[in-house]
């Protein structure tokens, strides 16, 4: 699914609704299974923001990979935050759906591409094509079904064989909470925790069918990622044009490229 510049620009919203407005760093959902521990942006995020500084030409997009297996509620996820609504009858997605949601963060416009992939064997490979070029990378799995939290590690290994030379937050997201009891949840949740410490992700777990931490969770990704383009941005990286972001119109794989060259010690933050 390759898009023209003026199917992405026709995407992007002209401006971000009230939900969609970030002015301090929204927290984790369990601080202890979070490896991001700072409570707010960093200094140098904020400093840039607050003097109006040009952070870069151009729109500031970060790109987000959706992974997972089949039908565990990747879809129903984006939908609820994208759209509002919960749709119960299963759809498998063949290859990858593509939403792109607005944020202002400390002021600036900011648009996080969120890339939905098949969980599908057989349409993996076309999937696997879009894994490049992550900012962030969400392992969703289903707290109902232990066997898809097993599987997390595989799909965040090929995330990372996409993307060898970045290094990309890592979510790992259990769905449907709704449909278990505390007494079940809580053993499941010691699991994924272990499993989101071993595979150096901030661990959330969201119902799709009630919206329960649905905006929370991306609110939480956009101003990660927001935060960690611009310190790498301000921090000693502009003479390598190393930003964690993507300028409409240019590929995803050569903005990866790109970014492959100018890897330094502040940027691996």
């Amino acid at each position: 699914m390759q898009l023209s510049r003026s199917a992405v620009y026709a995407m992007l919203k002209t401006h971000a609704e009230k939900d969609r407005i970030i002015a301090s760093l929204p927290p984790p959902f369990i601080r202890q299974a979070s490896p991001h521990l700072n409570d707010d942006f960093d200094e140098a995020v904020k400093n840039a923001a607050n003097s109006n500084r040009t952070l870069q030409a151009g729109l500031k997009i970060s790109k987000l990979i959706i992974l997972g297996d089949v039908a565990i509620g990747k879809t129903c996820l984006v939908n609820r935050l994208c759209h509002q609504v919960f749709d119960a009858n299963y759809k498998a997605t063949i290859g990858v759906d593509f939403e792109v949601e607005r944020f202002d963060v400390l002021g600036i416009p900011y648009n996080l591409q969120i890339w939905d992939t098949a969980g599908q064997e057989r349409f993996k490979c076309i999937a696997a094509s879009y894994y490049r070029g992550a900012s962030a990378v969400m392992i969703v799995f289903d707290v109902t079904n232990i066997v898809t939290l097993a599987h997390t590690a595989q799909w965040l290994e090929e995330a990372r064989q996409a993307n060898q030379n970045t290094n990309p937050l890592v979510f790992l997201v259990g769905t449907k909470r709704d449909l278990m009891g505390e007494g079940a949840y809580n053993q499941i949740e010691a699991q994924a925790r272990r499993v989101a410490q071993g595979l150096g992700a901030e661990y959330w777990a969201v119902s799709s069918k009630t919206g329960d931490n649905v905006e929370a969770l991306f609110l939480r990704v956009a101003a990660l990622t927001f935060n960690r383009a611009v310190f790498q941005e301000v921090q000693g990286c502009d003479n390598h044009k190393h930003t964690g972001t993507v300028k409409i119109g240019e590929r995803l794989d050569n903005a990866s490229e790109a970014r492959k060259k100018a890897k330094c010690a502040s940027c691996v933050k």
